[in-house]
């Protein structure tokens, strides 16, 4: 499936900076040396502990090779060196990404990869960090006013760019609060929701990973007016990141985002547990 060399591949962010023949490169190297191997994508995330995904997202160049990526694969793949030479240019390379996304989004990215802790409750859609490429682009489709097929790609491979720091090692701690419509929503059709909800159970079994569900049935709660991050950036202070219909804001202020910590804390204390949670997943992957 995801082997085939003719599939399309989306221009990345990278590409903006003519940083592209070393992703080019690099993407196509873990290709021949898996192949070289005799291990399959699943094979290859199995032994490097990520998800068959990503490994397919890597050699597509979907998503940019991360230094840690990088380590790993060099010795599974028995490689001598030849991939972990490229480390240093990879972390300056991706250093430069984060800088082109809109300004209004800029303050939120560079905290987010720094983040040693991120806490996230949603309401409109699945969050960037556990969306798959489809769902992604299912939203992406349908923005108005209408995006370029150019910048819907490249705004597809962003976000899963930003999925990298899932990856990390030292491993964040990640909590996510999903409101239960979300769950039911087949957004991009039948496969896509299939494929999207093995994803949150794929990610939910982490250990670092912790996924709860805010049924329908719960009649009130101390944040509906909306989504909204909590992040705490390495040697830093807690912030807090909230948007609707594009309105950003980053909020720095302690007493403001102590508010934010207490909604999150009720809220976790009246969704469903993790088990629980992860349960319906299940149960609503099986009824598709």
């Amino acid at each position: 499936m995801a082997d085939a060399e003719h599939e399309r591949r989306p221009e990345l962010p990278i590409e903006l900076d003519g940083t592209a023949l070393l992703f080019n490169t690099l993407r196509l190297q873990v290709r021949i040396l898996r192949t070289l191997a005799g291990m399959s994508q699943k094979d290859l995330g199995k032994a490097l502990n990520y998800s068959e995904d990503l490994v397919s997202s890597v050699e597509r160049g979907v998503r940019p090779t991360q230094a840690e990526f990088l380590n790993r694969a060099d010795v599974v793949l028995n490689a001598g060196g030849l991939l972990k030479a490229a480390v240093d240019d990879v972390e300056k390379a991706l250093a430069q990404a984060r800088k082109r996304h809109p300004d209004w989004f800029r303050d939120f990215a560079d905290a987010e990869a720094q983040a040693v802790a991120l806490h996230d409750y949603s309401v409109q859609a699945i969050p960037g960090l556990l969306q798959t490429e489809e769902y992604a682009r299912a939203n992406f489709l349908h923005w108005r006013p209408l995006l370029s097929e150019q910048t819907m790609e490249k705004r597809v491979a962003d976000r899963m760019a930003r999925q990298v720091i899932l990856e990390k090692w030292p491993a964040p701690t990640f909590t996510f609060l999903l409101e239960e419509a979300l769950l039911l929503r087949p957004t991009g059709g039948k496969a896509v929701h299939k494929k999207q909800l093995r994803k949150l159970l794929e990610a939910g079994q982490k250990r670092n990973i912790e996924i709860q569900v805010m049924p329908i049935s719960c009649p009130d709660h101390p944040s509906l007016d909306g989504s909204f991050t909590l992040l705490t950036p390495k040697g830093r202070k807690q912030v807090a990141y909230i948007e609707t219909q594009g309105y950003p804001k980053l909020i720095t202020d302690q007493e403001e985002v102590r508010v934010f910590s207490e909604r999150y804390g009720i809220m976790r204390s009246r969704a469903l547990r993790t088990d629980e949670s992860l349960s319906l997943i299940e149960k609503l992957l099986g009824a598709q």
